[in-house]
């Protein structure tokens, strides 16, 4: 019980949400979900896409953080906007948050290559913390309440590179009303990456997100990813923060319209004896690409 009790320790203070801090979940396959981040991304991939991801970080401990989303987007067809909608459900040990919003973005055309996109996030979150104890009057239920939101971002991008910047939560909320505070804090991302031609059908895509919130350490994720035959990602990861680890990512393209992912991460050190690592699990359907005259180029990203 005390083992469990000092991984339980540990989890909230290397996951960053210790009841007085909830920061957004952090994604190794980012570059398949980055509208949850960046609604300037909304409608960027030019047809509609959906996407389902669930992350188990540090499989096999009691309490462990545990992340379902689902987000989709799309373009307003004969127009320069993008529409999205993102839910996130982010459980650690007994506390529980939950994301619902809308995304907007707006594109212009810099040059026949590039362009630049502006987006605006808004919608609520909730914060609700399970009583592991009747009996324990710290723990009090205060149901659970909504609160508003807001983000924005901006993202640059052409057929081979791309960059971007955003807010996902401007706010500063405290998320509960009870004896202790539940801060939704503000974070900041920046995100780039670009793809080299290797040969005729393999491509390298080098990548990264950082990540700086009030009150915490800066995290930084590289990438890098080889695209096999426009079918087969393979590729790693490194994450640097103050829990420093490396990551395996594989993503198959099995039909036109039907993707497939899976990202593992080794535990830290902290938890190689008790964990079974990190798994995360993505789906992404989007229709074909075409146009009139023929098919559009493939998207990397």
């Amino acid at each position: 019980m005390k083992k469990q009790r000092k991984y339980l320790i540990l989890i909230t203070i290397l996951y960053g949400a210790v009841l007085s801090s909830q920061q957004l979940p952090q994604f190794t396959q980012y570059l398949y979900n980055t509208v949850s981040i960046n609604p300037a991304y909304a409608g960027s991939r030019g047809v509609f896409n959906g996407t389902v991801l669930h992350r188990n970080q540090w499989s096999g401990l009691e309490g462990n953080p545990r992340t379902n989303t689902l987000t989709v987007h799309m373009p307003i067809e004969f127009t320069r906007v993008g529409i999205g909608l993102s839910y996130i459900n982010d459980k650690l040990g007994f506390e529980s948050t939950n994301y619902v919003y809308g995304d907007f973005s707006y594109s212009i055309p810099l040059n026949e290559e590039i362009k630049m996109s502006f987006g605006l996030k808004a919608g609520f979150t909730s914060y609700s913390l399970e009583n592991p104890d009747p009996n324990d009057s710290f723990f009090t239920d205060n149901g659970t309440i909504w609160h508003p939101n807001f983000g924005a971002g901006i993202y640059v991008s052409s057929q081979r590179w791309f960059l971007g910047i955003s807010s996902p939560r401007i706010l500063n909320t405290d998320l509960n009303q009870g004896e202790f505070m539940a801060l939704e804090r503000n974070s900041y991302y920046a995100i780039g990456g670009v793809v080299f031609d290797l040969s005729r059908d393999l491509k390298f895509k080098p990548s990264i997100i950082s990540k700086f919130t009030d009150g915490a350490p800066a995290t930084y994720d590289i990438s890098a990813n080889f695209l096999l035959y426009d079918k087969l990602w393979l590729g790693a990861t490194y994450r640097y923060n103050f829990a420093n680890n490396f990551g395996a990512i594989m993503d198959y393209q099995v039909t036109k319209e039907i993707r497939i992912g899976y990202a593992y991460d080794l535990p830290t050190v902290e938890f190689r004896t008790a964990s079974s690592g990190t798994h995360e699990i993505m789906l992404i359907y989007e229709p074909s690409f075409r146009k009139r005259g023929g098919i559009k180029s493939p998207r990397y990203f």
